[in-house]
């Protein structure tokens, strides 16, 4: 299904309101899906990230989110992911400005926004420096995250006529609620049986190898 296909149909035929697309016949087609599948492994990450770290300043470097130290790092981390802001701009500029599509600019822009995540793997490995390099790198992540999303949105304006985009974002929005309860679900878990066992992974130990797990799970929008 494309939008350019039904871009002549108009959403009123004389008095007669034009059905919406139920939920089943949005199934039938892959744009469906690969919304779906993308606001499943995504929407999990960004409450991941909102989540669990206050607990995860806590737990590594023993600063509360009580603390005043703790509350400024975690405005500091947030107030970095409202860079996620400028995500409508990059496909506008190549758009604009290169003379892409509007399809081929969001594209590249979202591939770039998929990119950035990549710096959480080095949120540990440099956070015995200082935990403010965690804090700005999961920061830059997340805003990476947030414009990446903000964009899979657009997407349905291009596969789907206006009838059907209430619908798909929809089963989307329920596919991401789900991923979200998932990872964050099994992170707790995992957590616990890091703490309990002192567990190793990649040269960490205890919660901290189970953070770096997760983290890696999480250093790409998809």
């Amino acid at each position: 299904m494309n939008q350019d296909d039904h871009e002549q149909q108009p959403e009123l035929q004389g008095n007669t309101k034009v059905p919406r697309t139920t939920i089943s016949e949005c199934l039938k087609y892959k744009q469906t899906w690969a919304f779906v599948f993308g606001k499943f492994m995504t929407d999990g990450v960004w409450w991941f990230f909102l989540f669990w770290m206050p607990a995860y300043l806590s737990a590594v470097y023993d600063i509360k989110s009580s603390d005043t130290e703790g509350q400024l790092a975690i405005f500091v981390l947030y107030a970095i992911t409202m860079l996620s802001i400028y995500g409508g701009w990059l496909p506008t500029y190549f758009v604009d400005k290169k003379g892409m599509n509007a399809y081929e600019g969001r594209m590249k822009a979202m591939l770039l926004f998929a990119f950035v995540p990549l710096v959480v793997l080095l949120a540990q490995p440099l956070g015995h420096i200082s935990y403010w390099i965690p804090v700005i790198l999961i920061g830059f992540a997340g805003a990476a995250h947030q414009s990446w999303s903000a964009n899979i949105f657009s997407t349905i304006g291009d596969a789907f006529p206006k009838r059907s985009i209430a619908t798909v974002t929809g089963i989307g929005g329920l596919a991401g609620g789900v991923g979200a309860f998932i990872i964050n679900k099994t992170s707790g878990w995992l957590f616990d049986y890091a703490k309990e066992t002192q567990m190793t992974f990649m040269g960490f130990k205890g919660e901290e190898a189970g953070y770096f797990i997760i983290f890696s799970f999480a250093r790409l929008p998809i």
